[in-house]
């Protein structure tokens, strides 16, 4: 009988592209805590969609400032990300581009 395997940290390096919605941070929180709750609900959406760790997710500063451009109140119904797992588990998630 094989010997069982234990699970292994994903070693290999992944890119992906999301839609993150943001509506849900609209309605919950009060009217003061709006964008830093958005920015938790991107936090939690790529620690569930790429398989990381809270420690290991880093924020591009220009995603942090398109969801603060319109003031604390009034952030933007969803954004579009690209994420990229490195190969030590660093999640880095950036602002995609728009065309």
């Amino acid at each position: 009988m094989p010997a069982k395997t234990t699970p292994t940290r994903h070693t290999e390096e992944l890119e992906r592209e999301y839609v993150i919605p943001l509506r849900p941070s609209q309605y919950q929180p009060s009217r003061r805590r709006r964008a830093g709750h958005a920015l938790e609900t991107v936090r939690r959406f790529v620690i569930r969609h790429m398989h990381g760790k809270p420690e290991d997710v880093w924020i591009d500063p220009r995603l942090n400032e398109h969801i603060w451009e319109r003031g604390i109140q009034h952030i933007p119904r969803r954004v579009r990300v690209k994420a990229i797992r490195f190969e030590d588990g660093l999640i880095e998630v950036d602002l995609l581009e728009t065309e």
